[in-house]
């Protein structure tokens, strides 16, 4: 398991931590999430004399049923390593990497997790929210009705139990979700809004949702964001 910069932005001097290297220029087969930036990656990490000699299955939302992940799978139970490779970050968080560490795990595979940036994990770490309690509940719902249940649920546990509530959204759908958490959430509620970590643009702001609404919204609209829902 393969964790790349979470910001293209950030290549090549964040390329991957140390001991990374050795294993990635091992290998000569690759799950990815996206073949294109997996290809950039991978050269940027010292396989670029290498590139056409590899061997590439895509894993995406295109790719998930069943015959496509045992076919990968299969190819490891002949005697081959894969690595595998989300698009941004670790690989099998909120990532479709998930399934073939699944098949793997049935088939009696070795799964090697290498250390690497998590946006999930850096946000709560700049957050000043609960650290000791946390849920990553992936995307909200897109239908308004759906949407606003799932905030209030979120908000009611983050309240109530003081555990720190995390999600993410489309990046085209972030300014309509902040106006929603605006209108929906408590005024003293703990909103943190995290965008480009890693990147030169990073972003990372934690207030009380009566604040928020006092305030400019940060330029967010199609930058990719980590939210937050806390206590003080």
């Amino acid at each position: 398991m393969i964790p790349c910069p979470i910001s293209e932005d950030t290549l090549p001097y964040d390329v991957t931590p140390t001991g990374n290297r050795e294993v990635i220029t091992s290998l000569d087969y690759f799950i990815v999430e996206n073949l294109r930036s997996a290809r950039r990656f991978l050269s940027k990490a010292g396989l670029s004399g290498q590139i056409d000699s590899l061997e590439f299955d895509e894993l995406s939302e295109h790719t998930t049923s069943p015959r496509d992940i045992e076919r990968m799978v299969a190819k490891i139970k002949s005697g081959r390593s894969a690595g595998v490779i989300s698009e941004a970050g670790v690989p099998a968080v909120a990532d479709p990497g998930q399934l073939v560490v699944e098949a793997c795990h049935r088939a009696g595979v070795r799964i090697v997790p290498l250390v690497g940036p998590s946006s999930i994990i850096m946000a709560v770490m700049a957050s000043g929210l609960s650290g000791q309690s946390f849920a990553f509940n992936g995307y909200l719902p897109v239908k308004p009705d759906q949407r606003g249940q799932a905030l209030r649920k979120f908000e009611k546990r983050a309240l109530s139990e003081g555990q720190a509530q995390i999600f993410i959204e489309a990046p085209y759908r972030n300014v309509k979700l902040m106006e929603d958490m605006s209108r929906t959430l408590s005024p003293e509620t703990i909103l943190t809004v995290a965008m480009d970590i890693t990147g030169p643009e990073e972003y990372v702001a934690s207030a009380a949702v009566k604040v928020w609404r006092s305030r400019k919204m940060p330029d967010i609209n199609k930058r990719p964001a980590i939210f937050i829902l806390g206590r003080a």
